[in-house]
């Protein structure tokens, strides 16, 4: 993995929710991470990295990017862009995209993200991230509305 950073992959299997998967993973649904791939134009996309207990704030998203019009890559286009299937992107190797890191996740302590595969996660530590991954930290999103 980039940056020498210290990290251990965990299966887990077939799962029908966030809340299981986490479950399963070991971990708080605040401290699993959803690579979000975000279309920006025609062949132009970022990752966004969001905690499960949160969602995109699309009008901060748009902000930031300094664009007027965003939406989430659809299956076929998350896959040829990242390599991917939904369910299973990590920001490791999929591709020259830009990767923000919301705000949200920890910055210390173990966090999970997608492994690859459907059933493998990536667990490191929070502080790590960002060098891991080349991404920039940045408020995108906010509290799932219950």
């Amino acid at each position: 993995m980039a940056a020498g950073v210290e990290y251990r992959i965990v299966e887990y299997g077939p799962v029908p929710d966030l809340a299981t998967a986490a479950r399963l993973r070991g971990i708080a649904v605040d401290r699993l991470l959803k690579t979000m791939v975000v279309r920006r134009g025609p062949a132009d996309f970022v990752l966004v990295l969001v905690p499960g207990d949160r969602i995109v704030d699309w009008a901060k998203l748009r902000d930031h990017l300094g664009v007027r019009r965003l939406s989430f890559a659809d299956e076929a286009e998350a896959l040829a862009a990242t390599g991917y299937r939904r369910g299973a992107i990590t920001p490791f190797g999929a591709g020259e995209w830009p990767v923000l890191v919301d705000a949200a996740v920890p910055r210390a302590g173990e966090i999970s993200l997608g492994g690859g595969e459907r059933g493998r996660a990536i667990h490191i530590d929070g502080a790590d991230l960002a060098d891991a991954i080349g991404g920039h930290r940045v408020d995108v999103t906010k509290r799932i509305a219950s």
